[in-house]
């Protein structure tokens, strides 16, 4: 029998002896291997958080004692030991379990996560309201050193520094968010991490203290707290000592000892402690330690060599992005290129060797990113700012105040737009088109496949003025319907299919969707119109003027939610003119769209070709019954 069966439910880790802890992260270690392997998921930074986890299980009272996990990147060992380890078999699956916490998964799942930077605000928020309430839970906070670059965080510590109840703020630090980090935040670290005549002269210290018991520990408690101890001399800044933070650390992330002991001492202290814990990425798998930036998050692979079980379907739209940018950085040499953290994500890596001086690289600060894009563009450059739909959400003030307003030329790039399946709620790219299109003057893009992408992006980036967003999604897009390849006009959609009656209008990745359904009308004796939509922020007034002599009825393709969408926008616009045209919008609906695979969610909400094929049906059996 393994010590993981002997787990079942929260505390049970409690039970297993001391001695065979180690033991037991190592068979976690595998089953993260086993579940990852199959479903995909985030694994390095969960295979470097095991220990902690399991020291934070043994020494906290769940739920009673809240544990905040900053991202959620590092959770599932967190998962495995509060009754869900039989659920980890469905992690990411449609109708199973997510990859990050959830409150209604679990009353352990103190807060939800999956954006960054946000525990240690929460974490301020559970200890006000625990001592209003004058109740006595321990409050934890979990962060990653890349996540310790966003503002948030910092917002959060120094307000941590006013706090005289204890909050314990633990800094998991393995040098990196998805790549390596950058900027201030990251050169402090590692000077900490690296001044070793510090850490072992505090190691030799910690031990023969602890060795000298009871007073060992109270004298060692008191060097701790004090900001003349030490470490004071041999660490630089002791940044988070001056901002009223005591600080604990380096504590070696894999030793259950070290990690108990400094566990412990915070719980002790009346204010915010901070503990550094050092913790190697990938940890226990080899490919996962060489290249910790590929194993972030990765799809389904063969755990004896770390390759991916299903082979590449082709060229990327990050992909063609990425190609199309440096095309255009050669012939402009204003054109700039700006990321969030993420340089292999959202396909800049390359731009980043070939151009180095043009590429800022300003880790988890989506909102800086913004407005540092903005100064550039104010002074001449042309900026191309590429991040996640659902990461530019957070600077969404940034681009209406700083970019917009001004009018300044700054190209979004949004990747990830649309659905992008197993990460669930947080991370589907499904509002950027309502979020957007509410700024006066951010004019929005969206391609029907990739030779379109490369065209957009160098119209949007050397023919056009001021500031505009191009949305694609993620994964694989195939060139295909290779003969509709008209210029792109401003505001000008294009008329891929003539016909009557019937107009199928749709955007992005439901274009191929709404061709295949108008090929199959076309076979059943129907004469639909067929219309990619290419700008979303402003109707085509003279294209539908012309659309509204042949058409009586609109179908509206895309994935977006309702509020906001293309197709609401539309819709208003119609009723605006007086002409009598009904519509069928086939969007998302207003709601949190849960994990699952893209096709399965398209299947879910109706988004796929045999049911907009199935309501096209209904429009023209409907209109015979007339």
């Amino acid at each position: 029998m393994s010590l993981l069966d002997e787990i079942n439910k929260t505390g049970d880790v409690k039970n297993i002896p001391e001695e065979k802890l180690p033991e037991l992260a190592m068979e976690i270690r595998k089953y993260l291997l086993k579940v990852t392997s199959k479903n995909g998921g985030h694994l390095a930074s969960n295979l470097g958080s095991v220990e902690l986890t399991i020291i934070l299980h043994r020494l906290l009272d769940l739920p009673k004692d809240k544990i905040i996990w900053d991202v959620g990147h590092q959770a599932y060992t967190h998962k495995i030991l509060t009754g869900r380890k039989e659920e980890m078999e469905t992690l990411r699956k449609l109708d199973g379990i997510s990859g990050f916490p959830k409150r209604y998964e679990s009353d352990c799942d103190a807060f939800g996560a999956g954006h960054s930077s946000t525990s240690i605000a929460a974490a301020m928020g559970f200890v006000a309201a625990r001592d209003l309430r004058g109740s006595d839970e321990k409050v934890v906070a979990v962060i990653g050193d890349g996540a310790l670059t966003g503002g948030e965080a910092f917002e959060a510590l120094n307000n941590a520094g006013k706090l005289d109840s204890n909050l314990i703020i633990i800094l998991n630090d393995n040098e990196r968010s998805i790549s390596r980090n950058v900027g201030g935040m990251a050169a402090y670290l590692d000077n900490i991490r690296t001044s070793k005549s510090y850490i072992k002269l505090k190691d030799d210290l910690e031990n023969a203290l602890t060795a000298v018991e009871p007073f060992g520990t109270y004298i060692l408690d008191h060097m701790r707290s004090g900001k003349e101890a030490i470490k004071s001399m041999l660490v630089p800044g002791m940044l988070f000592e001056d901002m009223g933070l005591t600080y604990l650390g380096p504590v070696n992330g894999h030793d259950f000892k070290s990690l108990e002991r400094a566990m412990k001492a915070a719980m002790r202290v009346d204010g915010a402690v901070l503990i550094h814990v050092i913790t190697k990425k990938g940890k226990g798998y080899k490919p996962a330690e060489w290249h910790p930036a590929r194993f972030h998050g990765v799809d389904p692979f063969y755990v004896r060599n770390g390759e991916p079980r299903k082979e590449s379907s082709g060229e990327s739209c990050t992909h063609a992005f990425s190609e199309k940018l440096m095309e255009l950085a050669k012939k402009d040499k204003r054109v700039v290129a700006i990321t969030a953290a993420m340089p292999f994500g959202t396909g800049l890596y390359d731009f980043k060797n070939f151009f180095p001086d043009r590429f800022f690289d300003v880790g988890i600060a989506e909102e800086y990113a913004v407005t540092f894009a903005a100064g550039m563009a104010a002074d001449g450059m042309i900026p191309v700012v590429a991040i996640y739909s659902t990461f530019l959400q957070r600077a969404y003030d940034q681009i209406l105040h700083d970019v917009c307003l001004q009018n300044l030329h700054v190209v979004f790039a949004i990747d990830r737009a649309g659905l992008v399946g197993a990460d669930g709620e947080t991370h589907q790219g499904i509002y950027d088109i309502s979020y957007l299109s509410t700024i006066p003057g951010l004019t929005i893009m969206s391609p029907k496949n990739k030779a379109e992408l490369r065209d957009m992006l160098e119209y949007a980036t050397l023919k056009m003025d001021g500031p505009v967003a191009v949305r694609y999604p993620r994964g694989c897009v195939e060139t295909g319907m290779s003969e509709y390849h008209e210029p792109v006009d401003l505001y000008k959609n294009e008329v891929m299919i003539k016909g009557e009656g019937l107009a199928v209008l749709a955007t992005g990745v439901m274009v191929r969707t709404g061709y295949n359904v108008v090929k199959r009308l076309q076979k059943d004796g129907f004469n639909p119109v067929l219309i990619n939509i290419r700008f979303l922020d402003k109707v085509d007034s003279e294209g539908f003027e012309v659309l509204s002599m042949v058409a009586d009825h609109v179908m509206t393709l895309e994935e977006n939610i309702f509020t906001g969408s293309y197709s609401e926008r539309l819709m208003a616009y119609s009723a605006g003119t007086g002409k009598k045209i009904s519509f069928t919008p086939v969007t998302l609906p207003d709601k949190y769209v849960e994990q699952g695979t893209v096709e399965e969610l398209r299947q879910r909400y109706g988004l796929d070709e045999e049911s907009i094929y199935q309501k096209a049906l209904a429009y023209y059996k409907e209109k015979n019954a007339k």
